[in-house]
């Protein structure tokens, strides 16, 4: 089987190319990505010489470019621009990434009549949600950023094409991943290195937003049986029923780095913060039989030590000097 996974070299996507070739392995990836400041090539470093996988740089705006998925027997679309903070900022990328892009792989994989088309959504589509309630795949779509609105328009242009061209296809929308390989400017590797480097830990408002922790191997691990096992047409919520505010994050990470809670600084609170997301997995788990195999527990001690032990992949994902990476071991292609 040849897979086409775009966005390929971000932290799910890096993730997912990994546990594809470790779990089938007669399967030949191809890495379709941009590289923009978190497409980092760093995270498959181990894999480079791998005789079935292939990277390629490109845009899932170009149209030409898309090419390279013909003969594929699947499209698996991480490609997205991803942080709330940076599309409240500045909306445009996030709107021809996540839109124009999206619509541009799904004529592409149409007109190489591409068996299935995956795409990665999101749980923020779907809004906030009350005390008492839980997304489900019905829910209504409710975003609340401009990244979560793209990404809502993304999956309505998904659905388009399986409504209107018979496309197959199946959405995931996931909880909030954790994990390996995460680019720093997220929350919790944020929190990890900065508490390693004893600098302060911002946390927005009073620090009690409530998501779903989902460690990012379970997640791959969902998105694999999406994939081979979902039902055309449908959407796949995957969840852990880790519920944990943002406040609780902090404190166990502080408390497993031994470092104090003097390090906790409250910041202004960003514009249109989703107060709770809680994510209903029953679909996946009853359909597909996913379930998580990480507790929210063994996922963070995993991932804490990870970040202890790759200092040096913090420091070139901050400084950018992961490009130089590339450049050195692709010559710019």
């Amino acid at each position: 089987m040849r897979l086409f996974v775009t966005g390929g070299a971000g932290f799910i996507g890096s993730n997912f190319i990994r546990h594809l070739l470790s779990t089938y392995p007669d399967y030949n990836v191809v890495n379709f990505d941009k590289l923009t400041y978190a497409g980092n090539l760093d995270n498959l470093r181990d894999i480079d010489d791998h005789p079935n996988y292939q990277f390629i740089r490109g845009d899932i705006c170009d149209r030409d470019a898309l090419d390279a998925l013909e003969g594929a027997d699947a499209v698996i679309n991480f490609a997205a621009e991803s942080h709330v903070d940076r599309s409240i900022e500045s909306a445009a990328d996030f709107i021809e990434t996540n839109v124009l892009g999206t619509q541009t792989l799904l004529d592409a994989s149409r007109a190489a009549r591409v068996p299935r088309f995956v795409q990665i959504s999101t749980d923020e589509v779907m809004g906030s949600c009350t005390e008492d309630s839980y997304f489900i795949e019905a829910s209504p779509m409710q975003p609340n950023s401009p990244y979560a609105a793209s990404k809502a328009a993304a999956e309505h242009l998904v659905r388009a094409a399986h409504v209107t061209f018979g496309l197959d296809v199946v959405t995931t929308r996931a909880s909030n991943n954790y994990g390996p390989y995460q680019f720093p400017e997220k929350l919790i590797p944020l929190m990890i290195t900065n508490a390693l480097d004893d600098k302060q830990l911002p946390v927005y408002g009073d620090g009690k937003n409530v998501r779903d922790w989902l460690y990012v191997g379970d997640c791959c691990k969902a998105i694999d049986a999406v994939l081979h096992r979902g039902s055309a047409g449908q959407v796949y919520n995957i969840g852990s029923r880790a519920e944990k505010t943002n406040l609780e994050i902090v404190h166990t990470l502080l408390d497993l780095l031994d470092k104090p809670h003097s390090l906790i600084k409250f910041v202004t609170d960003r514009p249109g913060h989703d107060r709770r997301y809680a994510t209903d997995p029953t679909k996946i788990e009853d359909e597909l039989g996913w379930h998580p195999e990480e507790s929210f527990s063994s996922g963070i001690e995993k991932t804490v030590k990870w970040y202890r032990e790759n200092a040096e992949w913090v420091a070139r994902t901050r400084s950018g000097a992961y490009l130089e990476y590339y450049e050195r071991t692709y010559g710019g292609r």
